[in-house]
């Protein structure tokens, strides 16, 4: 597919790549990152198809650096997750079909009211912390309703992933902020895959450009999953909040 011409110049290609590296370490502490991403891709040119696609990509690299880091660390046990990871894929990729035929209003207008429920609920639930709570559902049945529905969103539409992803492990399945970020990230991968996957049959991806961000979400990722496994629930916890608020404004006022 032919690129905009002044996306190939060096400066807008390395702008591109520090806040792609900016993006990737906020989205491996709260999620969020697509709403630095999308705007400058914009900016840069591209479609709003292609934005979305190419931002998936170099999404795929950050979030699949930040799940590495947590695996070697044993903050993620893979063997348990399996369903969840393919309720996710499979949720992600009928998301990404469905978009193509169905309009996302309804969305845009429900979600802010999600967000700014579960931005209160960071701050004053006593079950967000750094230590499990009793889960109040099997981690099978979270497999196949919650992973498959955020998956879903993640496809359709998007914003937030991650920060619902957290959130769902820690009122459902008790995980402590720690535990609950890393699986978060672990099954946000999963969605960005499959989102890409049917990106690059629709055509939508601008490889060059979305490589060249890759790095830095790279980098912005694993330093953000070290500074999780370093500072924990203080670090999360604010990040969350502000992140929630943060789509939650960007969805009221710029998408009105």
């Amino acid at each position: 597919m032919p690129l905009p011409a002044e996306i190939l110049n060096p400066e807008v290609l390395l702008l591109l790549a520090g806040v792609a590296g900016i993006a990737g370490f906020i989205d491996a502490i709260a999620g969020g990152g697509g709403l630095l991403v999308l705007p400058v891709l914009l900016w840069a040119g591209l479609t709003p198809a292609q934005a979305l696609a190419t931002n998936k990509l170099q999404a795929v690299f950050g979030s699949f650096s930040a799940t590495i880091r947590f695996v070697r660390q044993g903050t993620i046990n893979l063997r348990s997750m399996i369903r969840a990871i393919l309720f996710s894929f499979t949720g992600a990729a009928c998301g990404t079909i469905s978009v193509q035929r169905i309009h996302s209003e309804a969305l845009e207008k429900l979600i802010p009211i999600l967000l700014i429920s579960f931005a209160l609920y960071f701050l004053f639930s006593p079950r967000v912390g750094d230590k499990d709570a009793h889960p109040r559902i099997s981690l099978t049945l979270f497999s196949f309703t919650i992973a498959f529905v955020i998956g879903f969103y993640d496809g359709f539409f998007g914003p937030g992933t991650g920060s619902f992803f957290a959130m769902a492990f820690v009122m459902l399945l008790g995980y402590n902020l720690i535990k609950a970020t890393a699986h978060a990230k672990l099954l946000n991968f999963v969605s960005n895959f499959a989102a890409l996957l049917f990106f690059i049959l629709g055509g939508q991806v601008l490889w060059k450009v979305g490589l060249v961000m890759a790095v830095g979400q790279v980098f912005g990722s694993y330093l953000g999953a070290h500074m999780v496994l370093r500072h924990g629930a203080m670090l999360i916890k604010p990040l969350l909040v502000i992140i929630s608020l943060a789509i939650t404004l960007k969805l009221l006022l710029f998408n009105g």
